[in-house]
């Protein structure tokens, strides 16, 4: 049958349509080979990660293996030594036991023996010293250690920098007068503190008192609400030792604070009933002429 060449023509598809259809499945093509490489790509890049991961999993547990292996050995060579040991968090935040960072006891430590070493000679063994008795003043505690004289107090004024003190001079006896700071200014008018006798004690250590330093104490009854400067008895001169029957000895040159020597012996310091002053009932006596004695306080103490 004969086709007119005309329709033939129209019935054919146009080169540039085909050309652009197949430009469009190549572009197509190629989006897709993208996406696939992308794809590739990020499974890559996840199992290069797992891998990884997996690794540094490994690498962690060795290293925990090698610190337990470490705090082991640390652990067995503080033990040889006698360190005490105790709980402490482990890496897992479990409790493990270390060594305690103290140094042990004497009684306790175990210490390992130095090396022998057969060249060098044994060190001769030192006699030990026997170790000095201790001496009388750390043994006995009574009032022979006080050093308790007769005084006379020459002239006494208020303390400049204190309501409540007295600055006196006193004479125990010795070349020059001693300064003594006492608080007696509530109790004894000043003019009754000139010029009269007393009880002094005279080894305390020197002590400064609002900038004077006071070089011995007024012996006093004293209660709450009164206070009594003891008085010697007649015909006492200064620097006459007080002293007390069944308790011989010679006093301190100087008392040392840290042995408490005045504070052991004061609450034994009393007076009695008739109002002589007493340590255990021992009177303080001057030698020949009689006690010392508050003036109206029986039954109270001194100090």
């Amino acid at each position: 049958m004969f086709v007119p060449r005309f329709l033939v023509k129209m019935s054919s598809p146009n080169p540039l349509v085909r050309l652009q259809q197949r430009a469009d499945e190549a572009d197509r093509l190629i989006e897709y080979l993208k996406q696939q490489v992308q794809l590739l790509k990020g499974k890559a890049i996840a199992q290069a990660g797992v891998k990884e991961e997996k690794k540094l999993l490994v690498e962690n547990a060795k290293l925990k293996q090698d610190i337990d292996a470490l705090k082991k050995q640390l652990l067995e060579k503080e033990k040889s030594r006698g360190v005490l040991d105790v709980a402490v968090p482990s890496v897992e935040g479990g409790v493990q036991c270390l060594s305690h960072a103290a140094p042990p006891t004497p009684a306790t430590a175990v210490q390992s023996p130095p090396p022998k070493d057969d060249n060098k000679k044994k060190p001769e063994k030192k006699e030990k010293k026997p170790q000095p008795a201790a001496g009388l003043e750390d043994i006995k505690v009574d009032v022979s250690r006080l050093d308790l004289r007769v005084g006379r107090i020459l002239t006494a004024e208020k303390h400049p920098d204190a309501d409540s003190l007295y600055v006196e001079q006193v004479d125990v006896g010795e070349p020059s007068p001693r300064t003594v700071v006492s608080g007696l200014v509530k109790h004894i008018p000043l003019e009754q503190m000139q010029n009269r006798m007393a009880v002094l004690m005279c080894n305390l250590k020197p002590a400064k008192m609002r900038g004077v330093t006071s070089q011995a104490m007024v012996m006093c009854a004293s209660s709450p609400d009164k206070v009594e400067i003891l008085d010697p008895p007649g015909g006492a001169v200064p620097g006459e030792r007080v002293t007390f029957n069944g308790f011989p000895g010679e006093p301190d040159k100087e008392l040392n604070p840290k042995k408490k020597v005045w504070e052991q012996i004061q609450p034994d310091l009393r007076t009695d009933g008739e109002c002589v002053a007493t340590y255990k009932g021992a009177a303080f006596e001057v030698a020949g002429k009689g006690v010392c004695r508050a003036q109206t306080m029986s039954n109270s103490g001194i100090k």
